[in-house]
């Protein structure tokens, strides 16, 4: 006859199991946050003439992140918003490749989560689409880009990166009244532990174009 558990030994069993995950649930935040604020550096603090390498090798990392983590929509997002940068900074016929990569990758994080890092999928996504240029060049669409960074506000509604990009996305479809409020909303966000270089930068882009606004006044 088999002796029966007692509750006890149950539990720790339970725990055993549970603990691999939470480990790999811990390495890939700890891995997401390193690849956010390295982003930040080459972003922000790196000079032009590197960025296009630095910009790489962070994709490298990215991929390594997808693979390790297949089911996981973080790796996915985040190696989207580094071809979107690089993208940016790079320009030509292989930006355009790179936007559409990105593009692909938002979409399958959002068959897996959604919502996930406070609606940054809606985000880039809409960035894209207003950035990139339309039929027959790319694949940028005015329309779905306000749908996309309307529904990254309804997830964030006071975050910066929501508020500057459908700002910038008014601003450049003609609506400066509409772009300053959020651009007013951007600056009033509340910081982000962790990603204090992020935010430095981007209240700085923020600025930038709310100079930009009152100079076309």
């Amino acid at each position: 006859m088999i002796a029966s558990r007692s509750p006890i030994a149950m539990l720790v069993c339970a725990c055993l199991a549970i603990a691999p995950a939470l480990s790999r649930a811990d390495d890939l935040d700890a891995a997401i946050k390193g690849l956010s604020q390295d982003w930040s550096h080459v972003t922000y603090e790196l000079p032009k003439a590197q960025q296009d390498d630095a910009y790489t090798a962070l994709e490298s990392r990215g991929s390594a992140l997808m693979t390790q983590y297949p089911q996981r929509a973080e790796p996915r997002v985040w190696q989207a918003i580094i071809l979107s940068t690089h993208a940016g900074e790079h320009g030509g016929l292989a930006a355009l490749g790179m936007a559409k990569h990105a593009r692909d990758l938002l979409q399958e994080a959002q068959k897996i989560q959604p919502d996930v890092l406070h609606g940054s999928i809606y985000t880039t996504l809409g960035s894209l689409y207003y950035q990139v240029p339309g039929w027959p060049v790319g694949f940028g669409d005015k329309d779905k880009a306000r749908t996309l960074l309307q529904k990254a506000l309804q997830i964030d509604p006071d975050g910066i990166d929501p508020n500057y990009f459908y700002a910038d996305f008014l601003y450049k479809t003609g609506d400066k009244t509409g772009a300053m409020e959020h651009l007013k909303k951007a600056l009033m966000a509340t910081p982000r532990p962790g990603r204090e270089l992020a935010d430095k930068g981007r209240r700085a882009q923020v600025q930038k174009l709310i100079d930009t606004i009152a100079a076309d006044q």
